[in-house]
């Protein structure tokens, strides 16, 4: 079931991302995911009362841009982080937006894989983008209305 996060998620959240990204992938603060949950698009997949996923989706730009998306270990091969995409889409075109962007490891490439088959395109790379050196992909999503 996806729904959006409200602040009494935070901490369900805030234990995901530590299990999911280490210092240099950025992982979110507890304090982020507080901030965010008020001021973007914030949404969790919940299997059986945990979360098995989330995606978060910065919209005080022009274009919409996926931050983060993750989802929990022993739920990985059940298609959520492809069911969040496709929700989040839908919202996204609703309020005007005509794309989405991205970054993502280029060593990544179950990440890449996942995002070229959701409708994505590599636009360029960032070098040293991320903290330990790797390059970042900027990656494209024009959103049909």
């Amino acid at each position: 079931m996806i729904k959006k996060a409200s602040h009494s998620d935070v901490k369900r959240l805030y234990e995901l991302e530590k299990k999911l990204f280490s210092k240099e992938n950025f992982p979110l603060s507890y304090g982020s995911l507080w901030y965010h949950v008020k001021n973007n698009m914030l949404y969790l997949f919940e299997i059986d009362g945990s979360v098995a996923g989330y995606l978060l989706i910065l919209v005080k730009r022009r274009d919409a841009k996926l931050y983060s998306i993750g989802v929990d270990k022993t739920h990985r091969g059940k298609k959520i982080a492809n069911e969040l995409l496709s929700f989040a889409t839908k919202e996204l075109s609703s309020m005007g937006f005509n794309k989405l962007l991205l970054e993502v490891r280029t060593d990544n490439e179950k990440a890449i894989s996942l995002y070229k088959k959701s409708g994505f395109e590599i636009k360029k790379t960032i070098k040293e983008f991320y903290g330990d050196g790797c390059d970042a992909s900027l990656m494209q999503m024009d959103i049909k209305k």
